[in-house]
């Protein structure tokens, strides 16, 4: 009875949110940008060919795509805690993983089995970690620190490019390629150790939702499974969502996968010819500052204006970046100022437009029974979309060059906006 009681009601958040929910999605952020950017990055200056790049970091991406299919065995743990830092703790293990193979002769394939099994840890971290999220923050609170929560997760990708990558450059030319980018990973490694330790001591409890069994049997957990994907699917109006989540990520995956690698390429090959450690500059910098003020400004606008009137202006800010990519690959300027001028508007822009999507999951598509588990599908629909156009992304590079490859996306963006007609932006009026 003491045990029933325990997990029908979950433990409210002994520290305030602010103490955990920016390390938390900071951790969240710094495993998923390691395999989608960081690791580009790394093979681009190892000179794997852009295609390959986005190919095998976008089949890695795939982790998150299905992490709901094992969402309900961590729906049964008594503390979400415990698995969070559990799963930093491996994450952080593999990234070490990823430093050591980077010695080896067959580096490519030892590298990409590491980063598989930071993918795995990484995305069975973010079931618990949303979870403990929705199940110790009312509905005001997740709005409220939506944009924290969005800031933070995407602030990782900003201290990878920012601050790893610039050292990586600056390494590069003093040790070589690889070493330097063994030492970066190796980095990675221990902060995601050291957020375990602090998360051990920070987090709220996080108990199991309402409707679990603290000792399930696996018919019964393959029962639950059964029971949270029907009751997802019959959801009013959820194909139309799951298809408004899949291309609203259309424009960014392409962008997010290619636009580093543009970056990078020499001028007569169509790109802009930053070095390693300048790429990092430019998005360390004007970019870091943008999207932290892009992201909290959409969270605090998302809630003061509600979901449905925002949407619109979150989708137009979302695919900024495509027209600023379209700029710079006609100006091809040379100027750092000018690149990270264009950089900061493509980054406010994303980290304002982001929000809406987390929301629109969070309220719309995972309200009901089963939230944790139910948001975890929608963020498996998300990630889908954003690895199917990633995938394809550097072969449609390969083919248009990047002027064309950006006139390409910014026409992919188009769909999300004629669909906001017909999804519905309000959760269902009773659970599903």
């Amino acid at each position: 009875m003491n045990n029933a009681t325990a997990i029908a009601v979950p433990l409210p958040a002994a520290r305030h949110p602010l103490a955990w929910v920016p390390t938390l999605y900071l951790a969240q952020g710094l495993p998923f940008y390691a395999v989608a950017l960081v690791a580009g990055l790394m093979f681009k200056s190892m000179a794997v060919p852009n295609e390959h790049i986005a190919r095998w970091t976008g089949l890695l991406g795939l982790a998150w795509v299905f992490k709901a299919l094992w969402s309900p065995f961590l729906e049964l743990a008594r503390s979400k805690k415990g698995v969070v830092a559990a799963f930093q703790m491996i994450g952080g293990a593999s990234l070490g993983g990823v430093a050591l193979a980077l010695q080896l002769p067959a580096w490519f394939a030892a590298c990409i089995a590491c980063l598989a099994v930071v993918a795995l840890a990484s995305a069975t971290h973010d079931i618990a970690a949303d979870g403990l999220y929705i199940a110790s923050l009312t509905a005001r609170q997740q709005a409220r620190y939506a944009g924290w929560q969005g800031a933070f997760f995407n602030a990782a990708k900003f201290i990878s490019l920012g601050g790893l990558v610039i050292l990586a450059g600056h390494l590069e030319a003093r040790i070589g390629v690889a070493p330097a980018w063994s030492a970066i990973f190796a980095l990675l490694g221990a902060a995601m150790a050291a957020l375990g330790l602090y998360h051990l001591w920070a987090l709220p409890a996080g108990g199991a939702e309402q409707g679990s069994g603290a000792r399930a049997s696996a018919r019964g957990i393959a029962a639950t499974l059964a029971d949270v994907i029907r009751a997802f699917f019959a959801k009013p109006g959820i194909w139309m969502a799951i298809l408004f989540i899949i291309l609203f990520r259309a424009g960014e995956g392409q962008i997010q996968t290619i636009g580093p690698l543009f970056l990078r390429d020499a001028k007569a090959l169509g790109g802009l010819g930053l070095s390693t450690a300048e790429v990092g500059a430019v998005y360390g910098t004007a970019g870091t500052i943008a999207f932290l003020a892009g992201s909290i400004g959409g969270g605090y606008f998302t809630a003061a204006l509600g979901l449905r009137r925002a949407m619109p202006w979150l989708i137009l800010a979302m695919n900024l970046p495509n027209l600023v990519f379209y700029y710079l690959s006609v100006a091809q300027p040379s100027s750092l100022g000018v690149i990270a001028v264009a950089l900061g508007t493509e980054m406010f822009g994303y980290g304002f437009g982001f929000v809406g999507v987390i929301l629109f999951i969070m309220q719309v598509v995972a309200s009901g029974r089963y939230q944790t588990a139910h948001y975890a599908l929608g963020t498996g629909f998300m990630q889908l979309g954003f690895v199917l156009f990633k995938v394809i992304s550097g072969d449609l590079q390969h083919a248009l060059g990047y002027r064309h490859f950006f006139l390409w996306v910014i026409c992919a963006a188009v769909p999300v906006l004629l669909l906001l007609r017909f999804v519905r932006l309000e959760g269902p009026a009773s659970a599903s």
